[in-house]
């Protein structure tokens, strides 16, 4: 056998500028034509092969070959065509799998035949997908390696691959995620992290006899969050109807109905701004447990993600794509909303201050609250003068009443509601509730909410009659979560929302 070239790991020279437009439309018009030969002399795109293995499979059988070494073991494999060179009588390719797993083909007269070997010369080009039927070998330079004996088309691409050594910019990444999953192993990663971290976080439900429901995604009425929706119309019912903010009155029905445990993993759309940490389309986990409180729900979610960063890393100390380590184990900090403020303000606020007060207190540090409240003023202060110094995990307990409208009031603090939001990495990840399961109070707030969206906060939410039929019923004391699996992933991995998210909605 000749000298083989393995795949390099690295560009050993300056990488060569990316392909032009007019370069890769004059490759196209090439490989349309390669296509329409191929089809008259055979099969461009076949419906089946004989493969009778994978590329991660036999890398895991025989890895341990050395140099020069023979299996006589006949494999039948295929993958797509990362790296190519032809000799005379003799053509490599690094065939790819997708997982990344590499494995070198030998395309050789000897083997082959003559016209085989042409054929191979005139019609394969990086970026096709590729069958290969061979002896499992390592060659001289201890390269992995199919004999093959026999090949085919597997698939023609068209159009080239991208510089496999020089990273793709950020926009080609998100708008043509195809291209990252081939040319990058973070990419890879990344959607295996979310696969394991989804798997983990039904297991630890599972443990606690959880039941998994679903619950509608087009709505007649949007509720269960402060948001805004998107609307639609539909021809069936020939009515106005909105995308899901949230499940969770759904939800809360499942619990009046008996289902004590339940949670759902869904799609939720806000027709809101989009940045690093929010995307208009994203995935939500909820939870509700009936005897259970937002102290319970605290614990839960602590395991829940703790369990996640296990699954995905294999330890609770996370290493981020910047290289930056984070420690989510032990037990996470709890605090006060109104005295972390009051400390971090140098003045008292509690539930009781003045609005005069607070909207002092905002403008002397250039803070503007639209539709102002004593909570939204609360809250915008509490992100100005706190949110910024949270370092480790930490529940941000006891919120304002009136900016959760669908949270039990506090059992020893008036005027303050049983929530907690987890920051982490200086984002929120996850709020927790104690509910609210008086119809009567419900009621009352429902109404207050519909008060401010008549003075314009198209964020409020909107009177659910059919929701309050069914606390009508009796709901339980009740404990509820919700948490974005893509912030999830945030944590886990130290990337924005657009790296998070396989095939996020750009314009």
């Amino acid at each position: 056998m000749s000298d083989d070239t393995p795949t390099p790991a690295v560009p050993e020279s300056p990488a060569e500028p990316e392909i032009s437009v007019e370069e890769i439309a004059e490759q196209k018009a090439v490989r349309l034509a390669k296509r329409e030969r191929l089809i008259a002399t055979g099969e461009a795109y076949p419906v089946s092969l004989p493969i009778t293995t994978t590329i991660p499979a036999v890398r895991a059988e025989f890895g341990h070959l050395v140099a020069d070494d023979v299996t006589g073991v006949t494999v039948g494999l295929a993958g797509r065509v990362v790296f190519s060179r032809n000799t005379g009588k003799l053509c490599f390719a690094s065939l790819q799998s997708g997982d990344g797993s590499r494995i070198q083909a030998m395309v050789s007269l000897a083997e082959v035949g003559e016209e085989s070997l042409e054929r191979w010369k005139e019609y394969v080009d990086l970026g096709d997908h590729v069958f290969v039927r061979g002896e499992v070998i390592s060659s001289r330079r201890g390269e992995l390696s199919i004999l093959v004996t026999e090949w085919a088309i597997a698939a023609k691409a068209l159009l080239p691959l991208p510089n496999l050594y020089v990273e793709l910019n950020e926009e080609t990444r998100v708008r043509q995620r195809y291209l990252d999953l081939i040319s990058r192993e973070q990419a890879r990663a990344n959607a295996r992290a979310r696969a394991l971290a989804v798997a983990s976080l039904r297991s630890t439900f599972a443990g606690h006899d959880y039941l998994e429901i679903e619950t509608p995604m087009l709505q007649v009425i949007p509720g269960g969050a402060a948001a805004r929706p998107f609307t639609t119309h539909s021809n069936a019912f020939d009515t106005e109807l909105y995308l899901r903010i949230a499940p969770e009155l759904y939800l809360k029905r499942a619990v009046v109905g008996g289902i004590d445990r339940v949670f759902e993993i869904n799609r939720n759309f806000r027709n809101e701004g989009a940045d690093s940490t929010h995307s208009p389309e994203f995935a939500m986990l909820e939870a509700y447990q009936a005897y259970g409180d937002y102290h319970q729900m605290a614990d839960l979610t602590q395991e829940l993600i703790q369990n996640a960063a296990l699954a995905v890393a294999g330890s609770h100390v996370v290493t981020w794509a910047d290289g930056t380590e984070y420690d989510l184990g032990g037990d996470w900090d709890r605090i006060s909303m109104y005295e972390s403020l009051s400390a971090a303000a140098g003045v008292t606020i509690t539930t009781a201050t003045a609005l005069p007060e607070l909207k002092a207190l905002a403008d002397a540090q250039g803070i503007e609250v639209k539709l102002a409240t004593h909570g939204k003023y609360v809250e915008e202060l509490w992100e100005h003068f706190v949110k910024a110094d949270l370092v480790r995990p930490t529940f941000v307990m006891d919120f304002p009443v009136d900016t959760s409208p669908l949270v039990r009031d506090h059992r020893s603090i008036p005027g303050a509601v049983e929530k907690w939001d987890l920051y982490i990495r200086g984002f929120e990840l996850a709020t927790g509730y104690s509910e609210l399961v008086d119809p009567v109070i419900q009621r009352e707030r429902f109404i207050e909410q519909a008060a401010q969206g008549a003075r314009g906060d198209d964020e409020a939410m909107r009177l659910d009659e059919e929701f309050l039929r069914a606390l009508e019923h009796g709901m339980p004391p009740t404990g509820g979560m919700g948490m974005g699996i893509d912030r999830l992933l945030m944590a886990l991995t130290g990337l924005g929302i657009r790296e998070t998210i396989l095939f996020p909605l750009v314009k």
